[in-house]
């Protein structure tokens, strides 16, 4: 077995912390097309387009994201109205967003850097079945470290023709491992292995804030990998209350919450909680680094790995008691019951 060493002129770099964001449903209180292009091709009543959407893709066996990428092409050169990129950046400032989103992010980033200094960084992503180019126009976008997710491709008059990249439920979680491998431009490869101490964000830095079940692929492996996730829900919508509640149960994620950005929320209250729970886990990272560089320990990859697994093992049992004491159920009683089989 080959002995690493951790050298003098080396760095701690898991310093960065990823908050990942669904957009439509987690951001906004509806889907992002029925704020900028569906209007202006007169379509009113977005319910019809997606019941049409869903139709379509189920005569066809076909994918539903391809459906309505083309479906909207269609029905704008019925109208008329070429779909441009600039056109989309444009409308996208007809976007209505949920109560305090547009002042979050700043306040997340000045949140981190208050509280636990300039040495922890805070990356904000978007992985979203939507249009790049309406999210890339959008008032907040400026604060996004990056976005995943569908796009259409131009010819060479500046018109939409077909769909050039399509992100659905499943193929969200690739970004989640790109994110994690910093191989975030899609010709990079991220099927070949890399060690889990050469990964620049770590799983359990992520953080990922979804809406229902279209996430659940996501919030899985980010979960599993010992990330956190929460689920949100709009305001006075007893189904979605009642989608996340499923979540919450099943052990998708670690809280919900109403979709409510603004300060001192239950929301704001649960993002800095597990924030501080990720920062605790990289000032215990930078510590076991510091000690193996100061006493010039030999350590290989694993055993510097096994430590922050054994961390998280620990935060994940933590958080796990509390789920259960807000639900009633004890986890003693699960491990006695076990025993006595």
């Amino acid at each position: 077995m080959t002995l690493w060493v951790v050298s003098v002129s080396e760095e701690f770099k898991h310093n960065i912390i990823a908050i990942v964001y669904d957009f439509d449903g987690t951001l906004t209180p509806q889907p992002m097309q029925e704020y900028t292009v569906l209007p202006e091709i007169g379509i009113k009543d977005g319910k019809k387009f997606w019941k049409q959407v869903n139709q379509e893709s189920a005569q066809t066996n076909g994918e539903g994201i391809v459906a309505y990428m083309r479906l909207m092409l269609e029905k704008s050169k019925s109208r008329h109205f070429p779909v441009t990129a600039e056109m989309l950046r444009k409308l996208a400032k007809n976007i209505n967003y949920f109560p305090g989103v547009q002042t979050y992010f700043k306040r997340i980033n000045d949140y981190i850097k208050k509280q636990f200094g300039s040495g922890i960084e805070v990356r904000h992503y978007v992985i979203s079945a939507g249009l790049k180019e309406i999210i890339s126009g959008t008032s907040i976008a400026k604060y996004f470290y990056k976005v995943f997710a569908s796009e259409y491709y131009y010819n060479e008059y500046g018109a939409a023709t077909f769909p050039n990249v399509v992100v659905n439920d499943t193929l969200k979680t690739q970004f989640i491992f790109r994110i994690n491998k910093g191989k975030e431009n899609l010709n990079e490869n991220i099927n070949l292995h890399m060690p889990m101490h050469l990964r620049p964000i770590p799983f359990q830095n992520i953080l990922y804030i979804g809406d229902g079940l279209t996430d659940v692929p996501c919030m899985t492996v980010i979960r599993k990998n010992g990330g956190s996730a929460i689920a949100v829900y709009k305001p006075y919508s007893s189904r979605g209350k009642q989608i996340c509640k499923q979540l919450l149960e099943a052990e998708r994620v670690d809280f919900i919450a109403q979709a409510d950005y603004k300060s001192g929320t239950e929301l704001d209250r649960l993002i800095k909680l597990l924030l501080g729970i990720i920062v605790e886990g990289i000032r215990y990272g930078r510590e076991s680094f510091r000690q193996s560089k100061k006493y010039s320990l030999y350590r290989t990859p694993t055993q510097l790995h096994a430590s922050l697994y054994m961390r998280d093992k620990k935060r994940s049992a933590g958080s796990k008691a509390g789920r259960n004491a807000k639900t009633g159920k004890s986890i003693t009683n699960k491990e006695d019951n076990k025993k006595k089989k």
